[in-house]
């Protein structure tokens, strides 16, 4: 089933408004009211609910939740070298950008005697969840857990749905153990989000909780977040989605093909192409049949199109003013002398620029993380990053001069809250003799 081609000039508002809405997420309520089951049956039953929803959900009977040691081994002794090869360069590439972002402490005295932090520290125990669903995603253990590790968070816990013989994907596990983790969970879908966020006899309880997920995962994180008992999250998430802008140079393949990269994650996917050439819009549309009869997943990628558009706008500036506005996940500049266009993009996950600049490079192994704000969040989330594994603290320390430098205006400002308390705790010092 190939897009359908709209005109954005000849649209109102409204049809506008509608042309770009995301796909509709499943049923609310009906998850919500089985994601509370699910996890009130894990709080109260723990590693017993743990397999037991394991059974009914992904056929697997575990006598034992954890990953054990021989698994993880037999587990590499099932790839090849050059799989190994390709995961070890991944890792290297993620590993030396998320580097880059960690933050430096800050110390500075704002006026004599009053000297002012900025400390961080690593999360103390975090909980990282790999889907298996319809494909194994070793690249989310890798983009999660070599921040988790770079910010030096003591507990680093993985979750991820075993197979029907038991036995968890072995590149999700190779991938995890040589990113930094030890401690692999065979538990999947909501159970695992329960499990992470209030612990059971088998499943470590963790502050935060990291991880893409079907819509029963992402619900299962936002009840948890929403509960003081539970943990935090990462970021709210929605189906995964592409936008492409091009112009009449770029090539109707390539543009093809990222739409279609996108397109085989799921059936909920939205892509969507900008387009300022009528030809190039009809190039792609052809190229997408072409393409999507080659697919082992056309089915799903199909799904995907269907509710998928492809818009001619008269200008790249249009097309500017749609993306920011639209905020995708995933932005790809196939324009001529794209890196000029960077500097006016204001919300988008993540940017690709240029024709030989696939998503999939971001996907897998440029450096960059994966794990994006989707659904219009990137107008206010960033995409995963180190910072996101650690938390900050101020520090303040005010020796007699300090005190004095500020006290008047402390008493000043407590006086118009009417707070004399706070007032006080300031006089009474000045008062006292050194």
């Amino acid at each position: 089933m190939t897009m359908k081609i709209y005109s954005w000039a000849d649209l109102t508002r409204d049809a506008r408004n509608t042309l770009l809405q995301r796909p509709a997420v499943a049923d609310n309520k009906a998850i919500r009211d089985g994601t509370l089951s699910i996890i009130d049956r894990v709080r109260q039953d723990g590693d017993s609910a743990l397999r037991s929803l394991t059974a009914k959900y992904d056929s697997a009977e575990l006598t034992n939740l954890r990953v054990p040691d021989t698994e993880i081994v037999e587990a590499e002794a099932r790839l090849t070298s050059e799989q190994l090869g390709a995961i070890d360069l991944a890792i290297a590439n993620v590993r030396r950008f998320h580097e880059a972002q960690v933050s430096v402490d800050l110390r500075v005295e704002t006026m004599p005697g009053v000297l002012c932090e900025r400390l961080s520290r690593p999360i103390e125990a975090v909980g990282l969840y790999v889907p298996a669903g319809t494909a194994p995603l070793p690249s989310a253990a890798i983009m999660l857990a070599v921040p988790a590790q770079i910010a030096g968070c003591p507990t680093r816990i993985l979750c991820t749905p075993p197979r029907p013989d038991g036995t968890a994907d072995p590149a999700v596990l190779v991938a995890a153990t040589r990113a930094g983790v030890r401690e692999i969970y065979k538990v999947g879908g909501a159970q695992a989000i329960a499990a992470m966020a209030y612990g059971t006899e088998s499943v470590p309880r963790v502050r935060k909780i990291f991880g893409p997920g079907n819509a029963w995962v992402t619900c299962a994180k936002t009840l948890v977040s929403t509960d003081t008992d539970g943990a935090a999250i990462d970021m709210p998430a929605g189906p995964s989605e592409v936008m492409v802008i091009a112009d009449a140079e770029a090539s109707p393949e390539f543009v093809a093909s990222d739409l279609l990269s996108q397109a085989e994650h799921g059936v909920d996917s939205q892509v969507v192409l900008l387009t300022t050439s009528d030809e190039l819009a009809a190039q792609v549309v052809a190229e997408l049949d072409e393409q999507l009869a080659e697919l082992s997943r056309r089915e799903i990628a199909a799904g995907a199109l269907a509710h998928s558009r492809i818009v001619v706008v008269d200008d790249l500036d249009t097309a500017i003013e749609i993306g920011n506005s639209y905020a995708p996940e995933h932005l790809i500049l196939q324009v001529v002398e794209a890196r000029r266009l960077v500097a006016r993009v204001s919300n988008a996950g993540s940017v690709f620029v240029g024709p030989w600049t696939p998503e999939s490079a971001g996907d897998y192994c440029s450096g960059t993380n994966h794990v994006l704000p989707t659904y219009g969040y990137a107008r206010a989330w960033s995409g995963l990053g180190v910072e996101q594994f650690v938390r900050q603290m101020t520090v303040q320390e005010l020796s007699r001069e300090g005190l004095e430098n500020l006290g008047d205006a402390i008493v000043s400002l407590a006086g118009l809250e009417g707070l004399d308390a706070h007032a006080a705790a300031v006089t009474r010092r000045l008062r006292a003799r050194t």
